[in-house]
């Protein structure tokens, strides 16, 4: 309790009940309409295909060619162009997904929640396990997995143990943390200097001082602005080097 006004607990903040007694809540509701707010974006940017692009496809195509050229020729190589439509869709729901927590009244970044970040990372992780084995046969995939090219072979007891860890256990780990983490940590922030305000602007006395938490939580909710884009770039990006690294083994 601080100036009358109660800070609730760190549950409250990212569990939604279901809404009217059912199983859905606020988080799945955000999810949908996030998948619909990309496909309805996509759809229109490439409805009419001008040769000269403008409005919305302009916007669109931005978006491919970022991915495309930033992302997959980065990272998978010229051979991997396919991989364009799903990465763009990733890096671009995963955005609008991160992005509901600076808009008034949703307040809640979808990916706050652990669930659809495990769920984006379980994903990957049978995309490039199933490339790496369709690519290299069964064989070939684990062989480049466990067992790198240049290592000793004495090493290998120590080194393929900690391969295996890392190619099949670490990897969906960390891609899932990373983005529940970060997105967690900023809506923290944002809850607790947006109260912070509430409670300086309601207590007469300290009416002033809540200029100082306000103005934090202006620069915190641009900072979460670059943090959505920079968390989706990185999700992206590196699901593009685990599916790139099972298509292309080092040699």
């Amino acid at each position: 309790m601080l100036f009358g006004l109660d800070f609730p607990p760190v549950s409250h903040l990212v569990e939604w009940p279901g809404i009217a007694g059912t199983p859905v809540n606020k988080v799945m509701i955000l999810t949908a309409i996030s998948a619909a707010l990309v496909f309805i974006f996509f759809f229109l940017a490439g409805r009419k295909q001008a040769m000269v692009p403008k409005g919305i496809q302009n916007a669109g195509e931005a978006v491919i060619d970022f991915v495309e050229d930033g992302i997959v020729l980065q990272t998978m190589g010229p051979d991997a162009l396919r991989w364009v439509p799903f990465m763009t869709t990733l890096f671009s729901f995963i955005f609008v997904t991160n992005i509901w927590g600076i808009v008034p009244v949703a307040q809640m970044p979808v990916n706050a929640r652990v669930a659809l970040p495990a769920f984006l990372a379980v994903l990957i992780f049978f995309l490039y396990n199933i490339v790496g084995i369709k690519s290299q046969g069964l064989g070939g995939y684990l062989k480049s997995s466990l067992f790198p090219p240049g290592v000793p072979k004495a090493l290998y007891i120590l080194v393929t143990p900690i391969e295996f860890i890392t190619v099949f256990l670490v990897r969906p780990f960390s891609l899932a943390v990373r983005l529940f983490a970060n997105l967690l940590a900023g809506h923290l922030l944002l809850v607790t200097f947006a109260l912070l305000t509430a409670a300086l602007f309601t207590a007469e006395a300290f009416y002033v001082a809540a200029a100082l938490p306000f103005v934090a939580l202006v620069a915190l909710t641009g900072f979460e602005l670059l943090v959505s884009v920079l968390q989706a770039f990185v999700f992206t990006i590196l699901a593009a080097v685990y599916i790139g690294g099972s298509m292309h083994p080092d040699h």
